[in-house]
């Protein structure tokens, strides 16, 4: 009888990897405390205004990452360098604007200078006044959280300023961010 064939160590933990990120496609990702570093207890499950949901905005367990690589990944948008040159870097490359579309890029300043910015990818319009994004290192802690609520806080309902829900205290954040506007993919 002949022994079995034993794989090498690359196609070994390649087979690995690609189980782990199978098995993470085929089930809903529960909410993660980064705080603590566990599951919210049930008493503490993220909720929206509104009510609880199934689904909703939450940490998932992944790589950590940074706003710009995820935003390219998750968008198709081809762009390379910080976030706060994303959207001079759009102009005659891809399509710029106020209005927000599914799988568009969202580049907002976190500084009132534009020294440093942030992405986000528009996964779901909910009303004119809001939009759910996915995005990278919101926290500063190389997290990605996924169905963020982020709402028009401008007073004309021009999408030129945001307030982005907050998973650590699962209400709107405190401070409102100036927004570039909307990049879209091809």
């Amino acid at each position: 009888m002949s022994k079995p064939a034993r794989l090498s160590g690359r196609v070994s933990a390649t087979l690995t990897l690609a189980a782990v990120l199978l098995a993470a496609c085929s089930t809903a990702a529960a909410p993660i405390d980064y705080r603590t570093g566990g599951a919210y207890p049930a008493s503490r499950a993220p909720t929206y205004p509104g009510g609880p949901f199934t689904g909703g905005p939450r940490f998932v367990a992944a790589a950590p990452s940074q706003c710009v690589p995820f935003a390219r990944g998750s968008s198709g948008i081809d762009i390379r360098g910080d976030a706060n040159t994303w959207w001079a870097q759009a102009e005659g490359q891809y399509g710029r604007g106020r209005t927000p579309a599914l799988g568009s890029v969202l580049v907002i300043r976190t500084y009132g200078d534009n020294s440093r910015g942030h992405l986000a990818v528009v996964t779901r319009i909910v009303s004119d006044r809001e939009i759910w994004v996915d995005h990278a290192n919101w926290h500063g802690r190389g997290e990605i959280a996924v169905q963020v609520p982020v709402r028009d806080a401008s007073r004309n309902n021009s999408w030129t300023e945001v307030n982005v829900w907050w998973l650590d205290t699962n209400r709107w954040g405190a401070k409102n961010y100036l927004v570039e506007g909307f990049i879209y993919p091809r």
